[in-house]
């Protein structure tokens, strides 16, 4: 495997981190339960870590697009799925309009 794949496969590990604690902060009660608070600081210090791995060998701009697109997507769907937050017609346009800017951003990628 090169470094350009690896780069993308740390993105798609910082892109885990990330939403795993966006989704711990949901149990943190603001920041008052000690267990939840860590994993949020743990989740987001490793997403940035592994972000700034990532962008050695891809442009800072498309990854960070990649990173914030990706996670909002993830984490919509979620709050729908896992959380049972309402699924209108006008929230997922806009997953769908997400999505699709990340995927015309990395059609120019490389």
């Amino acid at each position: 495997m090169g470094p350009y794949t690896f780069s993308w496969l740390l993105l798609a590990a910082s892109v885990a981190a990330e939403v795993a604690g966006t989704i711990a902060l949901r149990y943190a009660d603001g920041f008052t339960r000690l267990v939840p608070s860590l994993v949020v600081a743990g989740s987001y210090a490793a997403a940035i870590w592994l972000m700034s791995i990532s962008v050695r060998q891809l442009e800072v701009g498309l990854a960070y697009a990649v990173w914030a697109g990706c996670g909002t997507a993830v984490i919509a769907l979620l709050g729908i799925v896992w959380f049972g937050e309402s699924m209108t017609v006008l929230r997922m346009a806009g997953v769908a309009l997400i999505v699709s800017g990340v995927v015309v951003l990395n059609l120019d990628a490389r």
